[in-house]
Order: C-alpha cells, then structure tokens, then sequence
C-alpha cells in the first residue's frame, strides 16, 4: 500500500509539472501575442494620424523637389537612429597571416562642447553596460575564428565548453523573444546550409562582412543547418551565436531539419561527422552530452521562416501544407500557421504540448523539397500542389501548383530555401520563383568544382555571390596538402582532431581527471535559474528522420551513404529516451543542468 501511494504521488507530481510547463508556455505565448497586438495597435495609429495630416495639409507627408518645383509623396516610413558614443578604427590584424582586419571601438566628442560631452557621456554609460556584459565571451570566440590554429589550446579546453554554455543560455532567451516568422527589410544576405564548414563560413566573413557585421550595411539571413557532416561545428556555431547575441535585430538564425536532437545526435549514421560525436570527443561524454543539450535546447527556440520586404519568403525546406481553413472554405494563412507553432518546439522528437497539427507544420517547413519535374507528373497531388519526398520518412515535396498557390496566397514575389546540396552554389526551380541556397562547398559530393553561395536581397535586385572552386584555402587543409609540410606530428595530430586537417580518423580521449577539475570553476549560477523545464512527449514525428536519405537522388550525398549500420527507428528511439531520462536522473536535475 505504501509504495502504491508512493507511485501515485510520484504520478501526481509529474503530471503536475508538465501541467505547469504547458501552462507557462501557453502563458509566455499569450504575453507575446499581447505585445504584437500593442505593436500592430501602436503603428495603426501612427499611419492614421499620418493619413490625418495628410488630409489637412495636403502634403503633410511629402517633400519638396527644388529642381521641379512640386511635391513628391515619400512612402518610406519613418525611422529613429540611435545616437552611438563611439566611432571605429579599422586596422590590419598584425597577428594574422591572412591580412585580416580588425575594427576597435573609440570614444568620440573628446573635444564636443560640455552639453555634447554630458549627451555623449550619458549614452556611453547605457552602452558600455550592455557591451561589457557579453564583451568577455564574444572576444574571445571572434579571436579564434579570425584565426583558429593560434587558438588549438582554448579550443580543446574546458574554458571553450564553459564560453558555448553561457553563450547558449543567452541566445536561448533572445530567440524565444522573437516571433516563429522573423519580418525583415533589405539590404539582407541570406545564406544557405553550413554544416560545421569553417572555411566557407570564413570566405563569407573574409569578403561579405569584411569589416563586421556590425559595420556592413543590412542584415543577415542564415536558414539553417549549422551542425553535422563537417568537422568543425563547434567554432561555426559558436561564431553564429556570438553574432547573434552582439547583433539581435541585425542577424537571424533560422532552423534546420539538422537542428533537431534526433538527426544532429544520430551518431549510428554520421559517425564522427555527427554533432553529438564531436562534443562527446572534444569535451568527454559527461560534459560533451551536456554541451549538446545545451545548443539544442537554443536550437529549440529558433525561427522557422523569415519575410523580407514582405515579398521574399526564407525557410530551410519548403512551404507547409496548409492546416486552418477560413468560414469560405479557403486555406488560412500559412504565415499564421508558422506563427502559432509553439516558441519552443522539438519536432524530431516533439515535445509534449506540441499538437500534430502545428509540429506537421514544423516538419513540412524544416524537410520539405521542390518536386522533381518526373514527381511532378507522376507524385504531386494535382489539387494540392504537394506529394511524397523521395526523402521518404513521411517528408513532403512541394510541385508549381503549391509554389503558385503559396505566393499568390500572401502576395510575395520568391521563395528562398536551402537543404539541398547544389555545386553550383545557388540553383533556381519552379519557373524562377524558388532558389536554393549552399553555403558550403565541401561534405556533399559535389566535387572539387563545388562552390559556396549566398544571395544580396539588394531592395529590387536580387545578386548571387559565390565562392569560386579556385580560392585558395586558408585554415582547414588537406593531410597530404603542402601547407602542412612544416608542421611537426604533434601539430598535425592536434589540428586534425579540431578538423582543421581532414582526412584523419584520430581520436582523443584527454585527460579526464584534469577536465573534470577545471570545469568545477564553472557556475551557472549567473545565469537566469526560472528555465522552463520540458519532457519529450515519445509520439512519433511528422517526419522520421531514420526513414529519410540526406537528399533526393541526384541531389549531393543521396546515394552515398551505407545504410547497413543504421539501427531501426524503434531501437533508436528507445535510446534516445532513455539517454534522457537517465539525464534527468542524474545530470539534467542539478544546479548545473541544461533544461529540456
């Protein structure tokens, strides 16, 4: 009798606090709506006193043309400009062998007039606060992106472990502020896949931000799929999330099917090309486990699609299948349907309070395909516009039908997607309206040949930048590759295990009683301690990524992979649930734990 009142307590206790977890996430979800309202509300009356004005006056909202003598209506909104404390002095780093450069910060108004000096003192007191916040953290994971092989030691090190906790913990509160569908304005660049490809991301930081992000005009686009297949996704991510904690409102991360815990810890298939392999082998299992969990747990928080000028739509697969139907019969708005998926979502495996309806619109939107012109014919749906994936696993292909009906639907011009590999960088489908995105040129099979792309959404012209197949590499080289020549064995090894050197299979164990000291000096406790804490709920996914090939035949690594040591979805589900609930037995439950 004892120990059936003790189960039933435990029970009760269970349900109580996955309750409580629904109701705080129904809770955070409403206050956003009731922010959006206020925004919508507030600008709704601006644009009506402006119309107001415009009546009485005429030309309230015009200005004058000199040379023509009439006045010409100007449409662009009204914006309010910051007032920045500080200029920036651009120099050449003088401890980079690859003439970098490198922008500081420096107090301006040294000579202002004292009211100008008191402004500019009251400013720099607000900014330098917020700066020197995240100031310690981003320094030093912009230092070793600038230049990895000077900084082997801090990248194998517990510090390294210690800066992407933090460093995740604080992009998991920023992402979960922002709405499921991010609206931007150009000039934007938008990027495709990564997948831990340090060199590529380096092109782009070398040429397209050259200066910063901070200081090129517009914003950044990333759609996802940062982890997995290449060897250096700790440093990409890491990179990625610094610039995104510096620059909230400037870069946006969207997510990608391999931003989901059941394909980037699905060791069994990318072995030590997995995300999960390659924190467990950096860091230990105990803490590499934990560091994961932790950049999955931001991942969780990510924006499934972006908006650009309200005519440019950003995802990573593809358009969803619509879910709501209006009084009319019509479809609702897809848009919508993004934007009420829940702001923290597992899709692959769901959470508990995800509903099938919205996780189906999660899953469409991460691992969707434009069909093939032969699934046009023989698998789309000629009513729906959709049909099965040559993915398999339940994920979806969109054909003309649903690209027509999709732009028509909400009035935009292009749909701009990754997930596919493509050798040419950027590829264009469906009559001109859908490009592909490829951020990197290697781990695909797409040859030397392979090029790494992005697209300037430059207001009404769209540009394609590539990287050509003739850019010298710079940081990650090849064994047998004369770059290497002069460095000494031991130098090879330790580039090799941070991917710096490919073509290598070492391994290292480290010394785990020395890392376990050192990372006793971590403590969370700086952190915010009211992280919701959530439980998977064991249904099965809209789409099963063990079912699922990398890409579509003819399409990158379809074919290449041997599927032979694949344990089924039923084994494989076992021990990832497990692996979690022994977690949160035994690590996910201290002061330490990252929350799920």
């Amino acid at each position: 009798a004892r120990n059936r009142r003790s189960i039933s307590m435990s029970n009760n206790q269970a349900i109580e606090a996955r309750t409580k977890a629904i109701l705080r996430e129904k809770d955070s979800h409403i206050a956003q709506l009731q922010k959006e309202v206020a925004a919508l509300t507030n600008k709704l009356a601006k644009q009506h006193k402006l119309l107001q004005n415009y009546n009485a006056n005429g030309n309230a909202v015009s200005h004058s043309s000199s040379s023509s003598g009439g006045g010409v209506i100007n449409h662009t909104p009204k914006r309010r400009h910051q007032l920045s404390p500080f200029g920036n002095v651009v120099h050449s780093s003088s401890d980079s062998d690859y003439g970098t450069l490198k922008h500081e910060r420096s107090r301006m108004g040294r000579n202002a007039s004292i009211a100008t000096a008191n402004e500019l003192n009251t400013l720099y007191y607000k900014e330098e606060t917020r700066h020197n916040s995240n100031k310690e953290i981003v320094h030093r994971i912009l230092e070793m992106f600038q230049d990895p092989k000077s900084h082997i030691s801090y990248l194998r090190s517990m510090d390294f472990a210690k800066d992407i906790l933090r460093l995740s913990k604080k992009i998991k509160a920023i992402l979960v502020s922002e709405p499921r569908v991010a609206f931007v304005q150009s000039p934007a660049y938008v990027f495709g896949d990564i997948h831990g490809n340090l060199e590529d991301l380096h092109f782009f930081s070398d040429n397209v931000w050259r200066l910063g992000m901070a200081l090129t005009a517009g914003n950044f686009v990333f759609l996802g799929d940062y982890v997995d297949r290449g060897m250096s996704c700790l440093e990409c991510i890491a990179y990625l999330f610094s610039m995104k904690l510096l620059l909230p409102h400037k870069v946006f991360l969207l997510r990608g099917n391999h931003e989901t815990r059941d394909v980037n810890g699905w060791e069994e298939h990318y072995g030590e090309r997995s995300f999960l392999w390659q924190c467990r082998q950096r860091f230990g299992d105990d803490i590499g486990f934990k560091v994961w969990n932790t950049i999955n747990d931001a991942f969780d928080r990510m924006p499934l699609a972006s908006v650009i000028d309200q005519d440019i739509f950003c995802v990573h697969g593809g358009i969803p299948r619509p879910v709501t139907a209006n009084e009319d019969g019509t479809y609702g708005s897809r848009v919508q349907d993004i934007m009420n998926v829940p702001r923290v979502a597992g899709i692959n495996p769901p959470l508990e309070f995800e509903d099938e309806k919205h996780q189906q619109v999660a899953s469409d939107c991460i691992w969707s395909d434009p069909a093939s012109e032969e699934q046009e014919l023989k698998s789309v749906d000629p009513e729906s516009g959709y049909g099965e994936s040559l993915r398999g696993g339940g994920a979806i292909c969109f054909g003309h039908k649903a690209v027509k009906d999709f732009l028509s639907q909400h009035g935009f011009s292009y749909i701009m997607r990754a997930h596919e590999a493509h050798a040419d960088g950027v590829a264009v489908s469906k009559g001109g309206k859908v490009f592909t995105i490829f951020s990197t040129s290697k781990d695909h099979n797409q040859g030397r040949e392979a090029m790494a792309g992005c697209i300037l959404v430059d207001f009404e012209n769209l540009q394609v930048i590539n990287r050509s197949p003739a850019y010298k590499n710079v940081y990650v080289h090849r064994r047998d590759s004369v770059s290497i020549a002069k460095l000494s064995e031991q130098e090879i090894e330790d580039r090799t295990r941070l991917g710096l050197i490919t073509e290598s299979t070492s391994h290292d164990n480290g010394d785990d009683s020395e890392e376990e000291e050192t990372w006793e000096s971590y403590d969370e406790d700086e952190e915010s301690s009211e992280d919701e804490h959530y439980t998977f709920s064991g249904r099965k996914s809209s789409v099963d990524p063990t079912h699922c090939i990398s890409s579509p035949p003819g399409h990158g690594m379809g074919g290449s992979f041997d599927f032979s040591n694949v344990t089924s979805n039923r084994n494989k589900s076992q021990r990832d649930l497990q692996r979690i609930s022994e977690d949160d037995e035994d690590t996910l439950l201290d002061d330490d734990s990252m929350d799920l």
